[in-house]
């Protein structure tokens, strides 16, 4: 990967990069197709897994003593405490390695799960769950999503939390539920009913995997393959009020706040994962001989080079705007987005190129560009669906309008 530094960058967001690149090169790179064997379908003997292991704790042991460690959580709780234009600089390094976001202490949803635990945890509860999920010693899912209620719609959630004494008593049906195989306890998003209360509002609650009444029901089939996303139903599942994540009804801003922020960080990912797979595809054109030349040579390849560097700097630039926003503290809806919909849609267009230019070897698992094709799918319905926020965008102009001003695309 070739990271130099950016003039006008501040000399911290230059060496966060560099640091960056340098494990990305000399430690990820050469050994991806060695870091990850655990989850081939070939056979493996124990020694290899066991090789394998010992390589991914070697380069998390490298992370931290570069001190790049969680970088979206507050040093407090083990993080770098980076800026959310810090971590934007930082991620499209970090993600041009398939794999290498849970290297550097970053996979969703444990990250997503972290910083909610980290803003709206009491004391007791980031003592309990967040700094074992920090340290890899607890795994987490977050459990929001309904087969029967529509995504875009979070307040059509039905699983409900009734509250009885000193106890929630939860019952409902989630899927895709995050992380589900491996999670020691999830985070429930559910419409708590109040003793007293007329309505119910959201809650996000803590709930421990081995609690009587959760049942898993199945791990969902993603592309054909198994996945960490399960189908599970919480029957009369009972927690300690305590258990609660924020104040009663925080949950729907509590989500938006995850949800708002992931969606960056995908955008983000997105990027690191374009510019592989843009590198790639000019690899290959610039040796690969047919029908009399390189294919650098023929005008359609060239086009497609040229469409996809387009494609990754407008994603680039979009995701800084936003995230330079976000960290100025200014509302950035708009910009979040915009992004949602245009870098997901841009990333799957340069892998699809860049799977052309490489022929059958591009959808083999000799190279990394099936897994992103998939990926940049599924992101435009991951953390909402483009037509929402399609709709939100155009919402946001007219509101502009009327309130007697064109839209500035400078702020």
């Amino acid at each position: 990967m070739n990271v130099r530094p950016v003039p006008g960058l501040t000399d911290r967001i230059n060496e966060l990069r560099s640091l960056t690149a340098r494990i990305v090169n000399e430690e990820i790179l050469p050994n991806e197709n060695r870091l990850w064997i655990h989850e081939g379908r070939r056979p493996y003997s124990d020694a290899d897994v066991k090789e394998s292991a010992r390589l991914r704790e070697h380069v998390r042991d490298r992370v931290k003593q570069a001190g790049l460690w969680a970088p979206h959580l507050p040093q407090e709780y083990g993080g770098a405490g980076l800026s959310f234009l810090e971590l934007a600089y930082m991620y499209e390094v970090l993600a041009y390695a398939t794999g290498a976001a849970s290297l550097f202490g970053v996979v969703a949803p444990n990250s997503g799960n972290e910083s909610l635990l980290a803003r709206y945890g009491t004391e007791a509860q980031k003592e309990k769950w967040l700094i074992p999920l920090v340290d890899g010693r607890l795994e987490s899912g977050f459990s929001m999503t309904e087969p029967d209620q529509p995504g875009s719609d979070p307040r059509s959630l039905q699983t409900t939390a009734r509250q009885e004494g000193d106890q929630w008593v939860i019952n409902g049906h989630k899927w895709f539920t995050s992380n589900g195989t491996r999670a020691d306890f999830f985070i429930v998003m559910c419409r708590t009913e109040e003793e007293g209360a007329a309505t119910g509002r959201m809650t996000q609650i803590i709930v421990p995997r081995d609690t009587p009444g959760v049942v898993v029901v199945r791990a969902i089939e993603v592309w054909g393959a198994e996945s960490d996303h399960c189908e599970i139903i919480y029957d009369d599942v009972r927690v300690p009020l305590e258990n609660q994540l924020g104040a009663t009804g925080s949950g729907h801003q509590a989500a938006q706040d995850r949800l708002g922020a992931g969606r960056v960080y995908h955008c983000m990912n997105s990027i690191g994962q374009m510019w592989r797979a843009f590198d790639l595809m000019v690899e290959r054109a610039a040796v690969r001989e047919v029908h009399g030349g390189r294919l650098e040579t023929k005008q359609m390849i060239q086009a497609f080079v040229a469409d996809s560097y387009m494609d990754v700097q407008s994603s680039r630039m979009m995701t800084l705007h936003c995230a330079q926003k976000i960290d100025s503290g200014e509302p950035a809806r708009t910009e979040i987005s915009a992004i949602k919909v245009f870098v997901p849609a841009a990333y799957h267009r340069v892998v699809d190129r860049a799977i052309q230019v490489w022929g059958a070897a591009g959808v083999s698992g000799d190279l990394p560009l099936a897994r992103m094709y998939q990926t940049a799918r599924t992101l435009r319905l991951a953390d909402g669906p483009d037509e929402v926020h399609r709709i939100l965008i155009a919402k946001n102009v007219f509101a502009q309008r009327h309130r007697g001003g064109g839209w500035d695309f400078a702020n």
